[in-house]
C-alpha cells in the first residue's frame, strides 16, 4: 500500500500538483461497449464503499481514502487495485491508466479531484451535493462540458423507475400547469447534529487517519472527535447541512420534468444557525422564471419551490390529510396534485392512478434494479453510449447552484436577487458566500 506522510505545511507547498494545477487535456481511452474501463476511487468508505462496489464489474486500479482501515478493507475486496492515502498521487502514480473516477468525499472535497480528473480528460461520478459552492458547481459543469466527459452525480433516486414514470405524467400535463411544488426531509433530525459551535477540546486523530489530507481544502484546525466519519455534514466548512445533503435527492423529478435551474430569487428562515454550523431548521423559498422549450422539455411557467428541513412541513390540509413519509415531495398543479417521494411510488389526490395514463408515452428507461441502473447509465456513456446519464453535470450542475443558493440564502439572512449570468446576489454579505478561499497552494 502507498501511503502519505505529508504534513499539512507539505501538502499545502505542493501546488504543482494541486487539483487545479493540471492542464485541460483529453486522453480519452476509445472504449467498445463490452471493454472494462480502469476506474480509481477517491473515498472508499461510508457512502464510497457503495460507489466502489457498484462499478465493481470494471477494473478497479486505484484506491484512495484517507482512512487506512478503510482503505485496507476495500482493498481486500479489489485486491489488484493500487492503493492511497492522497488522490494526487494516485492520480500522478496512474497517469494514463485510468479512465474515469468515483469521488464520494466529504463535501467540502468533491469539486478539487473531480475537478483535476475532468482536467486530465477522465469521466467522473460525483456524489451529491456535486460540490461545496456555487462558484465550485458552476465551474465543473463548464469544465465537464468542454472536456466532453461523461458525468453523473449520486443522487440514485434519480434512477428509480417508479419516480421517472411519474416525471414523464408530469412533463406531459397529467398535472396540468404546476406552479407550485414543496419538498422536505426529516434531516438533520436523529442523523447529525446541527447548530454546533466549533469544537474546544482536541486531542489526537484515530489510528490510520491521516487528518491534514482529510482536512484538505478546508480552513486548518487540530482534529476534534465528531468531524469524521460522519458529523461534519452539520459544519459549513466541511459540509452543507441537510439542505445540501437531501435537496439533490429531493428535487430529482423536477430535475426530470422541468428545466430546474437558476432560479431569480430565494429567501430563508431558520432558526438555531451559527457561524460554524447550520440551523436547527430551514424553510426556503425560490422562485424560478417561466422559460420556453428546451432540451426536450415542454415550456414551463414561473415555479415556486418551498423547501423544508428540521421538522417543518407543509400544511397538510392542503394535499389531502397526509404527509407521512419522512422526505417527500409534492407537486401542485391546477388540474391534480402529486405527493410523492424521491423514489416515487406516490397518489394523485384526486385518486387517479399511474396506469391510467398508458398513452403517455415513456422517455426514460425503467431499469429492474434503480440503483445499480444509475451507475450502468455512467459507465454505458463513458463507454461511449449515446444515451446521457440523467444526472450529468449539464442537469446536476444548476440543480446544486440551487440548493447551495438556499444554504448562501440562510447563512447570509438576506433575500437573493439572483442574476445566474453575472453570479451575483444582490447582496454583498451573500456574494461572499458563493465561493470560499483555498488555502495557499490552491487556486481556482
Amino acid at each position: 500500500m502507498q501511503s502519505s506522510s505529508l504534513t499539512r505545511r507539505t501538502f499545502l507547498r505542493r501546488g504543482a500538483a494541486t487539483a487545479l494545477a493540471f492542464p485541460m487535456v483529453s486522453r480519452l481511452r476509445v472504449l467498445g461497449a463490452n471493454a472494462r474501463l480502469n476506474v480509481a476511487a477517491v473515498g472508499v468508505g461510508g457512502k464510497g464503499a457503495t460507489d466502489v462496489t457498484k462499478v465493481g464489474g470494471e477494473s478497479i486500479v486505484g484506491l484512495c481514502d484517507v482512512d487506512a482501515g478503510r482503505l485496507t478493507q476495500m482493498g481486500t475486496r479489489f485486491g489488484s487495485a493500487r492503493r492511497f492515502a492522497d488522490w494526487r498521487q494516485m492520480f500522478d502514480a496512474l497517469g494514463s491508466g485510468f479512465d474515469a473516477v468515483t469521488v464520494s468525499t466529504p463535501d467540502h472535497m468533491h469539486f478539487p479531484p473531480a475537478m483535476a480528473a475532468i482536467r486530465l480528460g477522465k469521466h467522473v461520478y460525483c456524489q451529491k451535493p456535486l460540490t461545496h459552492t456555487v462558484a465550485e458547481a458552476r465551474a465543473l459543469t463548464e469544465a465537464a462540458r468542454k472536456a466532453k466527459v461523461a458525468t453523473q452525480m449520486g443522487n440514485q433516486g434519480m434512477g428509480h423507475g417508479p419516480l421517472r414514470r411519474e416525471a414523464e405524467l408530469v412533463r406531459a400535463g397529467v398535472l396540468g400547469t404546476v406552479r407550485e411544488a414543496h419538498v422536505w426531509t426529516d434531516r438533520p433530525g436523529a442523523f447529525w447534529r446541527q447548530g454546533l459551535q466549533r469544537p474546544t477540546a482536541s486531542g489526537q486523530p484515530p489510528t490510520g487517519l491521516s487528518w491534514d489530507l482529510w482536512l484538505g481544502v478546508a480552513p486548518g484546525r487540530p482534529y476534534a472527535p465528531g468531524y469524521h466519519p460522519f458529523a461534519w455534514r452539520g459544519f459549513w466548512d466541511f459540509g452543507t447541512g441537510a439542505l445540501g445533503d437531501m435537496g439533490c435527492h429531493l428535487v430529482n423529478i423536477l430535475a426530470l420534468a422541468f428545466q430546474l435551474r437558476d432560479p431569480i430569487s430565494v429567501e430563508a428562515q431558520s432558526a438555531g444557525g451559527t457561524e460554524e454550523s447550520a440551523p436547527l431548521w430551514s424553510v426556503v423559498t425560490y422562485h424560478f422564471p417561466a422559460l420556453p422549450a428546451a432540451e426536450g422539455k415542454a415550456a414551463q411557467p414561473a415555479l415556486k419551490l418551498v423547501w423544508h428541513d428540521g421538522g417543518s412541513r407543509p400544511d397538510p390540509s392542503r394535499y389531502g390529510g397526509d404527509l407521512g413519509m419522512t422526505n417527500g415531495i409534492v407537486l401542485a398543479g391546477d388540474r391534480d396534485t402529486l405527493v410523492t417521494s424521491y423514489e416515487g411510488g406516490g397518489r394523485f389526490l384526486s385518486g387517479a392512478k399511474v396506469s391510467d395514463f398508458k398513452e403517455v408515452p415513456e422517455i426514460f428507461a425503467k431499469p429492474s434494479d434503480w440503483e445499480q441502473g444509475h451507475y450502468d447509465e455512467w459507465v454505458a456513456a463513458c463507454k461511449g453510449g449515446k444515451t446521457p446519464p440523467a444526472s450529468r453535470f449539464d442537469v446536476a450542475g444548476p440543480v446544486t447552484e440551487a440548493v447551495l443558493l438556499g444554504n448562501v440564502a440562510i447563512r447570509s439572512g438576506s433575500p437573493l436577487r439572483w442574476d445566474a449570468r453575472r453570479m451575483r446576489t444582490g447582496s454583498k454579505a451573500a456574494d461572499a458566500l458563493l465561493a470560499k478561499k483555498y488555502p495557499s497552494g490552491w487556486r481556482v
